[in-house]
Parts: C-alpha cells; sequence; structure tokens
C-alpha cells in the first residue's frame, strides 16, 4: 500500500501521447504528472496534469490526438490541491480562497500517481516559498489517505481498517428516484390514506352526542329519542365501512407499488454490478452480494409495503387527533401530551444504537451467507478431503456470532418498547384524573371525557407504533446503504464519451508502454508488443511473470495504468466495452458452463443461433460426438458448473462457444493444463479449427503446445524480455532455453519415476 514519491519517468515510463507535454516547457522537465483518466460524467477522456517548477499545467487532447495545453496556474501561496475519492472514483480539486478554480476525476488505478502529485505540488510550493528550487522528495504515503508511513510499513493502519461509517436515515430518501415513476399511484395512495384517516376518526366524534343527548338523558328519567340513536348508529357504522374501503384501497395501491418499487432496485442493482470491472468482484464475497440483492431488497420492500404505510397513517392519525383534541378541551389535550418529551428522547437515544446495531448485524449475516456460497459450490472439495465437520463448525461460529450481535441489540430494544408503553400509560393515567376534576368542577361533560379518551386511546396507540417502526426504519436504512454502495461505484472500466465503431476489425494488437498495478505492486512494467493480424503468438514464462494479468487487460477487464493498447490502431478505451468484448473469444483453463442445456451452454454468446449453428460449433471443436452419446444430446441438461461432464467434455463445449460467436481476436488461457495427454490430443485438434484466421494469443505452461505459434514472448516480472521462434529462442540459449530445458528435465523425471514402478 506504500507509494513513494519518486522523479517522473524514475518507475514508469512516460505515455507516448503526452510525450510532447512531458518533455519540458519554460520550467524544464516537470516534478511529477497524473493522467486523468475520467470527464465531469464519470466517462472514459484522456487527460493531463503536471506539476512543474513554477506552475501547475492541465492539458487535453486535441482532436487529432496531439496534447493541448487548457489551463495553467502559478504556484502561489494561495493555490491548494485537495485529493479525495469515492466509489472508485478518485478526484483532485485545485482551490484557492475565493473557491474552487478547477476539478480533475481519475479512476483509482492512478492513485499513487495522483498522491505524488498532490504531495509534490506540496512541496514545490513550500520551496517557493522559501526561495530555493523545488526537488523531489522520497517519501512513503498511504495513497488513499495520504497518512505517512514507516518505510518498512506495507499497510495504512487506517485505511486497513473496516468502514464502519453507520447509515443515516436520510438515506431512505434516495429511494425516490426508483418511487418517481409511480409518483401518480403514490399520490393517489396517500390521497386515499388521508380520507380513511379521518374516517377512522369520526366515531369517537359520535359518541359524545350519543352519550350527552342520549344516555345520559334516558338515565335522568327521559325517553330514548329513536330518531336520534338511529341517525348516530348509522353514522358510526357508514365510519367504519368507508374507513374499511378506504383502507383497503389505500393498502393495495401501496402494496404494488412498494412491490414494482422493489423489484426495479433489484433489477437496477443487479445491471450495475454486471456493469462493474473485475476489480470489484476481486474484493468482495459471493456471499455478501447475493446477501445486498436479496435479503436487503426484501427488507427494503417490507419496510416500503407495511412499515412506511404504518408510519405514515401513524403520522396523520397523531396530527389529526391532536387538532381534534385542542379543539374540544385546549387543557385536557396539554395533560395528553405530557408523554411526548420523554418519548422523544428516548427515540433519540435508542435510534443512534439501532443504526449502528443494525449495521453490524448486516455485515455478520454476510458472513452467514458467505460460508454458505463458499460450501455449497465447493462442497466436492469439502467431501473429498473429509471436512464436512470444519465447514459445520464454520458455520456455527459465523452463526454464533450473528447470535450475539443480535442478542445485544436485542437488549436495547427490548428495554425501550416497554418504557414506552409505561409512558403511554402514565399519560392516559393523568388524563383520567384531570377529566375526572373536570368534570366534577362542571367544566365538562361525561360525553366529551368519553371522546376524548376514546381519541387518546388512539393518539396513544399510533405514537406506541411510530415509536417501535424506528427499528424497522435503521433496518431499512442500513439496507438501503449497503445498496446504495453498490450503485455508487463507478466501474474502473468506463464508457469512453464520444466511441469509436469498428465496422470491421482485423485483429492488429499494439501494446505501447503498457504499466499495471495491482495496488502499489507493478505487475506489468513498459511492455511493447506488436501482433498482426492472424498471427499466433504464445506468451510463456514462470508462474506470475504477468501474463494472465496481459490477456486481462487485452480483454479490457481492467484497464491499464499507463501506455495504450489498440486494436487497428484505435485506443481499447475509445471502444464500447461490450462492443469491443464480441470480437473477443475467450477460452478458460477451467471452463465455467452455467445450469442448463448444452445447446444454451454453447450459444451463451449468440442466443439467437440456430441449431444447425450450435451443431456446426460443436463438430469444429470435437464435441458433437460426445455430445450425442449423452441421453438428451443436444438437450442434456448440464449441472451446475458443468457437474456431469469430464474437464475435456466441458473444455471442448467452452471452444464450441468461442467458435460460434466466430471472433477476430482469440485468447487461449492455458486450455490444455488440466486434461490427460490423449484429452489433449483432442482438445488441440478442436483448438487448431478455432485458430484458424485469427489472431491468437495463447498462454500455456506446457511449451510443447505452442509449437505451432508464429513467434513466442517470454515474460519475466510483467516485462518482454524475449521474443522470436521456438528455434530462434532455442538457439540464443537465454530465458526461454532454460524454461524449455527445466520442463524437459522434469519430463524426463517423471517418465522415470513411472517406468521404474
Amino acid at each position: 500500500m506504500t507509494t513513494m514519491s519518486a522523479p517522473s519517468g524514475a518507475s514508469e515510463s512516460r505515455p507516448g501521447v503526452w510525450q510532447s507535454a512531458l518533455s519540458g516547457g519554460p520550467d524544464g522537465a516537470p516534478l511529477a504528472w497524473l493522467e486523468t483518466d475520467l470527464n465531469a460524467d464519470l466517462c472514459f477522456a484522456p487527460g493531463l496534469l503536471l506539476v512543474g517548477a513554477a506552475r501547475l499545467q492541465a492539458w487535453t487532447q486535441a482532436v487529432d490526438g496531439t496534447p493541448k495545453l487548457a489551463a495553467e496556474w502559478p504556484l502561489d501561496a494561495g493555490l491548494a490541491l485537495r485529493q479525495s475519492d469515492h466509489a472508485g472514483v478518485g478526484q483532485i480539486e485545485l482551490v484557492h480562497p475565493q473557491g474552487r478554480l478547477a476539478v480533475w476525476r481519475y479512476t483509482l488505478a492512478q492513485q499513487m500517481a495522483a498522491t505524488r502529485l498532490v504531495n509534490q505540488f506540496g512541496l514545490a510550493q513550500q520551496a517557493l516559498s522559501e526561495g530555493r528550487p523545488p526537488q523531489l522528495v522520497m517519501q512513503a504515503t498511504c495513497p488513499l489517505c495520504k497518512a505517512p508511513l514507516d518505510p518498512d510499513q506495507e499497510d495504512c493502519p487506517s485505511c486497513a481498517q473496516e468502514n464502519t461509517v453507520p447509515p443515516s436515515t436520510w438515506m431512505l430518501l434516495r429511494l425516490w428516484r426508483f418511487a418517481k415513476p409511480y409518483q401518480g399511484q403514490l399520490l393517489a395512495g396517500f390521497l386515499l390514506m388521508l380520507a380513511s384517516t379521518a374516517a377512522t376518526l369520526v366515531p369517537p366524534y359520535l359518541t359524545m352526542p350519543l352519550i350527552d343527548e342520549v344516555l345520559i338523558p334516558y338515565q335522568n328519567g327521559q325517553a330514548v329519542e329513536m330518531s336520534l340513536v338511529v341517525m348516530y348508529l348509522s353514522g358510526l357504522l357508514g365510519a367504519a365501512l368507508l374507513a374499511w374501503g378506504l383502507g383497503w384501497a389505500k393498502t393495495y395501491i401501496l402494496a404494488l407499488v412498494s412491490e414494482r418499487i422493489g423489484a426495479d432496485l433489484r433489477t437496477t442493482t443487479y445491471e450495475h454490478l454486471l456493469k462493474l470491472s473485475l476489480e470489484y468482484f476481486g474484493g468482495r464475497r459471493t456471499g455478501d452480494l447475493m446477501a445486498r440483492i436479496g435479503s436487503e431488497t426484501d427488507r427494503i420492500n417490507v419496510f416500503l409495503s407495511l412499515h412506511l404505510l404504518d408510519f405514515a397513517t401513524d403520522v396523520l392519525m397523531i396530527g389529526m387527533t391532536t387538532v381534534i383534541l385542542f379543539s374540544i378541551n385546549p387543557w385536557l389535550a396539554l395533560a395528553t401530551l405530557l408523554p411526548l418529551p420523554f418519548i422523544g428522547w428516548m427515540i433519540h437515544v435508542v435510534r443512534d444504537k439501532l443504526r449502528t446495531g443494525f449495521e453490524k448485524i448486516d455485515r455478520v449475516w454476510s458472513e452467514v451467507t458467505s460460508v454458505l456460497a463458499d460450501t455449497i459450490p465447493g462442497i466436492r472439495v469439502v467431501k473429498a478431503f473429509a471436512q464436512e465437520n470444519r465447514e459445520a463448525q464454520r458455520f456455527r461460529d459465523a452463526n454464533k456470532h450473528n447470535l450475539d450481535v443480535n442478542d445485544k441489540l436485542n437488549r436495547v430494544w427490548s428495554l425501550f418498547a416497554p418504557t414506552v408503553s409505561l409512558l403511554t400509560e402514565i399519560g392516559l393515567l393523568v388524563v383520567w384524573g384531570f377529566g375526572i376534576w373536570l368534570v366534577a368542577h362542571q367544566s365538562i361533560t361525561v360525553g366529551v371525557l368519553t371522546a376524548f379518551l376514546a381519541y387518546i386511546g388512539r393518539f396513544y396507540s399510533r405514537l406506541d407504533s411510530m415509536s417501535r417502526i424506528v427499528s424497522v426504519t435503521q433496518k431499512a436504512a442500513s439496507g438501503a446503504k449497503r445498496i446504495f454502495d453498490i450503485l455508487d461505484h463507478v466501474s474502473s472500466v468506463p464508457e469512453p464519451v464520444n466511441p469509436v465503431h469498428l465496422p470491421r476489425v482485423e485483429g492488429r494488437i499494439t501494446i505501447e508502454g503498457a504499466g499495471f498495478r495491482y495496488g502499489n505492486r507493478a505487475v506489468i512494467r513498459g511492455l511493447d508488443l506488436h501482433i498482426a493480424p492472424g498471427e499466433m503468438v504464445g506468451l510463456v514464462g514462470h508462474s506470475g511473470s504477468g501474463k494472465s494479468t496481459l490477456v486481462n487487460l487485452i480483454c479490457r477487464f481492467y484497464d491499464i495504468s499507463e501506455g495504450a493498447i489498440r486494436i487497428d490502431g484505435v485506443d481499447i478505451r475509445s471502444l464500447p466495452v461490450a462492443q469491443y468484448r464480441s470480437h473477443i473469444g475467450l477460452v478458460l483453463q477451467e471452463p465455467f458452463l452455467f445450469f442448463g442445456t448444452i445447446a444454451d451452454n454453447i450459444a451463451y454468446g449468440k442466443p439467437d443461433a440456430t441449431r444447425e449453428e450450435i451443431v456446426a460449433a460443436a463438430r469444429a471443436a470435437h464435441a458433437h460426438e460426445f455430445i450425442l452419446r449423452l441421453p438428451q444430446g443436444y438437450d442434456s441438461l448440464v449441472g451446475e458448473r458443468g457437474q456431469g461432464l469430464s474437464g475435456g467434455e466441458r473444455q471442448r463445449i467452452s471452444i464450441a462457444r468461442a467458435l460460434l460467436i466466430n471472433p477476430r481476436i482469440l485468447i487461449l488461457d492455458e486450455a490444455t493444463s488440466s486434461v490427460d495427454t490423449e484429452t489433449e490430443k483432442e482438445i488441440q485438434k478442436a483448438l487448431d479449427n478455432l485458430v484458424k484466421g485469427r489472431t491468437t494469443i495463447a498462454i500455456a505452461h506446457r511449451l510443447s503446445t505452442l509449437r505451432k505459434a508464429d513467434r513466442l514472448v517470454v515474460m519475466d516480472r510483467g516485462q518482454k524480455v524475449e521474443e522470436g521462434s521456438h528455434d530462434e529462442l532455442m538457439a540464443r540459449e537465454g530465458a526461454y532455453f532454460r524454461l524449455y530445458q527445466a520442463q524437459a528435465r522434469h519430463a524426463d523425471v517423471l517418465e522415470e519415476g513411472g517406468s521404474g514402478e
């Protein structure tokens, strides 16, 4: 995690496109520079920010691709650079006491260069203020928070800690973007709720004349007027029926809307997740992502369909009841409101504890689901190594942790709810006592007190209900935070702002000065490689030499940190991601098959393929024969991850899948390393059909499988160390020669060991 402020060009090759900008100006060679790769809309747009001895310069790219100076600022004492990052996007602001002057954005692949630029900017300012020339200083810093680190310190203690910022209830307001399409239905539901709440407040009001004009006069010996009884009872029945009808309508409408909001939330989150780069998935557990899209969206959906409706009804009921109570008797109404300050204070105290508690519960629950997500797909390995008890213990530990966290939160909640009920009961007793005193002094009638008590019962019950909703509100806020953590994350492989569309792909690949880092570790450094259309190039080297990383960069699973990769002369970052990848066929060492039929898996890259096209691809991949031997042929179901098929059969289906899309560029990543010799021969025949006429990049540990390659590229520690044909490299007796000899000796040892048994 440590970064070093180093001289420009000391550890990184200068980007070719910015060569003229970096070659030196009035201030000489720049002290530090940063390639900004995002614009204000977070789309790919190349730019350059550099610090010289006396000024800060911002460069853009002209239409013809040449650097163009956009703006520059002298390094006076009033300027400052502020660096921040959020959800995969870094930002540098140039600020002045009068306000912000400019802002630049970049993907976090440029984070270390950005940190170096900010540090060098401050050092240059300090040097100018002291009247001395600025100097480059070697300083270890954290790329995220810029805190100084010891030379032997690899991780920043503050950044290594998990972000446990509690969710805010205001997070729920962000759900409006999903509710906005249904604002008409929501308005109708709100009006129905308003009318329904008003209808439920009618019966207590009618009890006042029923008691004062019918029951009390009858108790005093007067005759009962049946017309009044019928009128008041009819009013009570009508109000009840009206409240029922309106309540049914508003519940139904709002339930439909909440279900659709929940469905849109799940769909949007999943679609956004699919657009994120592999870098995002590398740091997340499958179980955690499944829990977010599944249980968190369900929790939000329940909140919207049930609890939010109850909360709104409670607020309306309390508001309307308060108005009615004050209209009946202000002094008695004030007595009713006595418990409110205490309940409000308790809600404030408990809410803070609940929101941190529910956030922790969500994280702990993801540990439980992650154990399941790890164990179930890997059940064969679990059983093969007889680790059932170990995995069961892992689940028990995670489950116990979840139980402990819930118990701690329940201790707080179990005290809060009864206390609120106690306060409302005390408030009711106060009203009873004060009301009896008012009746005794003939300030109010018995009917008024009865109606008042009926309203108070509803008032306090709604108050109690509203206080309990604090729990579900904080749960929903916690779930919303975890969902928006995904939605806020910006892919480190952004779409271009002005996409270039290639009418036809020839397959010429040009890699110029490519560099890539995993965190602070440089994996690819200053790599130059040119591959002609239709040429087959083999990548060889020790494990960890950068072969698979280079393939990932060509596929644009990650974006390079420096340099450029071009297809037919066009930077791949200028091409629409999906359109570009549609020209690439990928055959991996461990082929992944989806649950479904053989035909569905072959046609995965071309869902509208005809059965004839599927069969033709299977024949070319030497898979047709074994497919016909299956019970239902091409309609035979494949188990999850290809269960039920051998490794060679899965590999040939993946080759057929690549053949069907007819790619111009083919990537073979250890396609035959995990199968036996006989199966390898079958796969090699299929690969011979696959590579014809296509630009092919093949990775193989078995160097013998690359004999047919037009050229071999030997990599070591992220750099190209040798290049040429098999015979040329053997004649040089360099790195390739040593690799080949080592494999030959290993094969001889295995053969001798096998013959001696």
